[in-house]
């Protein structure tokens, strides 16, 4: 049984790849900005993905600023249809999400990545990332691809409570 089921999240993000955007249209531009603005309201949050926020398509917001783990940073970063191009390197460290809010896991992901998407012009960008930022990016991509860090936890363990500071 997988740990979706066991946590009864077995709906969320329902499994299924997102849909690319294609030709970016007006109603793409005002996805970002939605996109955008949910980052910005949400407290911690570094990166969203369109399904997260019940939108099927392949997008995704990402802003590491000022993180003290962010060795490359890109600033306010949103992708249309994203590809990884290359991954290099693995190491493991905690993940939580918007998604499984409870929740922190140890996860495996490259350090250093290179990917190609458009932004909100509808211009080619080729990123090319490491250490916190690769891992924010990855973690976006996942959700574009129907998964989430549960999916991906690096063995027996690796779940956590979510610390609560005040």
């Amino acid at each position: 049984m997988s740990v979706r089921r066991v946590l009864g999240l077995a709906e969320l993000d329902r499994g299924r790849p997102a849909l690319p955007v294609g030709e970016l249209s007006s109603d793409a531009r005002l996805l970002a900005q939605d996109l955008i603005d949910t980052m910005r309201a949400s407290p911690a949050c570094v990166g969203l993905a369109a399904p997260q926020i019940g939108v099927p398509l392949r997008a995704f917001v990402l802003d590491v600023s000022g993180h003290r783990k962010a060795r490359t940073v890109h600033g306010e970063l949103v992708l249309f249809d994203p590809e990884l191009l290359e991954a290099q390197e693995t190491e493991v460290a905690r993940e939580g999400c918007m998604s499984v809010p409870d929740l922190t896991g140890d996860v495996a992901r490259a350090t250093r990545i290179v990917l190609r998407g458009r932004d909100v012009a509808g211009a080619e960008k080729v990123i090319r990332t490491d250490a916190f930022e690769a891992r924010a990016v990855l973690h976006e991509l996942d959700h574009l691809d129907g998964l989430v860090f549960l999916d991906r936890l690096a063995g027996p363990g690796a779940l956590h409570a979510r610390r609560v500071y005040r």
